[in-house]
């Protein structure tokens, strides 16, 4: 089978591998649709989040590994001890490992297990014909969900949990900051969870036209002040939303909730940022932070399924698993009128 395997910073290679075999609790999905993330355009780019040097825990895996972590097919294979799943299921998979065992685990929060991992960052992911995952991951989409939705599950689902979990309440004014894939579905699930308005920041015109279609109001921060064009619009913001994660969106997203509010950082933060934390103290605002999700794949599903998170509207492209380097990884760091770009993989 074909698989887009990483190498090395710089170094994925579309090449032909084994079709893997589903071992005892195990599903093996045949990939219709995967989505590039910006865990792989890291991963890619700078070698960043991808499992080096010894085999990860649960996985058992280590690089070279097939990217790949948003991503729908049908299931080819059960291996066994696999149950509430059959052969031919249209599915989607929640790629988070976990133990089941640690106290976080037993918690119910899973997403901050202490062996947390990846598929397709610590182990071989969606980016290929075949994938073998856990069974614990899988969930079924209903017939009127497509592939290409179900591949947008996963981002979606991140961008949902960062709502649920915030203090968002109908009627409510939001800022998010950063117009990419996860801030647009955080519009887009901002606006399905009762947000009156949404403000939309980034320094891309491109991408604040794509906000704008879902229903945000756009700010350029590269040509306005955005502290004081949402103060002046809106009085102030009751959730801020951080999906950008430099020093200005920061600075700004704290400086424009109202006395009381909250901002919730979504971003993958590489660098230290500093925080002003008097502001936060004179407004008694909350500064929380979100990592993926849990216990939430089957309503993003279901929310997607009814119509009210559309998510179709972030996709900008589509192409072939043989063009994921050039017209995938490379391309969303030099053109940034697009937004989520989908990998078709089978067909």
């Amino acid at each position: 089978m074909k698989a887009a395997v990483w190498y090395a910073h710089k170094d994925v290679r579309v090449e032909e591998r084994e079709v893997p075999v589903a071992q005892a609790g195990q599903v093996k999905i045949k990939v219709e649709y995967a989505g590039i993330c910006g865990s792989d355009l890291h991963a890619y780019h700078h070698g960043v989040g991808i499992q080096e040097g010894e085999n990860h825990p649960l996985s058992g895996q280590k690089a070279p590994l097939t990217l790949g972590h948003e991503f729908a097919g049908t299931v080819s294979e059960l291996g066994s001890n696999v149950s509430g799943v059959s052969v031919g299921d249209r599915v989607v998979v929640e790629p988070l490992y976990h133990c089941g065992k640690c106290d976080y685990c037993i918690q119910g929060r899973y997403n901050q297990c202490t062996q947390f991992g990846f598929v397709g960052l610590n182990g071989d992911g969606g980016f290929a014909e075949y994938v073998v995952v856990e069974a614990y991951m899988v969930h079924p989409i209903p017939d009127n969900v497509t592939f290409e939705e179900g591949a947008l599950v996963e981002p979606t689902a991140v961008a949902f949990h960062a709502v649920r979990h915030s203090k968002l309440k109908v009627g409510n004014k939001v800022a998010v900051y950063g117009a990419g894939p996860i801030g647009l579905l955080t519009i887009l699930s901002a606006k399905a969870a009762g947000a009156s308005e949404i403000y939309a920041v980034d320094v891309f015109e491109e991408r604040l036209d794509l906000a704008a279609k879902l229903g945000a109001i756009p700010v350029n921060s590269a040509k306005v002040n955005a502290t004081e064009v949402i103060l002046q619009q809106s009085g102030g913001i009751d959730v801020a939303y951080e999906a950008a994660g430099v020093q200005p969106t920061m600075d700004s997203a704290i400086a424009v909730v109202k006395k009381g509010g909250e901002v919730v950082v979504i971003a993958a933060i590489p660098n230290p940022l500093q925080v002003n934390f008097f502001d936060l103290l004179v407004k008694e605002a909350n500064l929380t932070a979100t990592l993926a999700y849990r216990h939430i794949f089957p309503e993003v599903i279901s929310l997607i399924a009814e119509g009210s998170l559309d998510v179709k509207q972030v996709i900008t492209k589509k192409i072939k698993l043989d063009d994921i380097v050039q017209e995938g990884l490379e391309l969303l760091m030099s053109d940034k009128s697009h937004a989520k770009i989908l990998v078709e993989i089978g067909g």
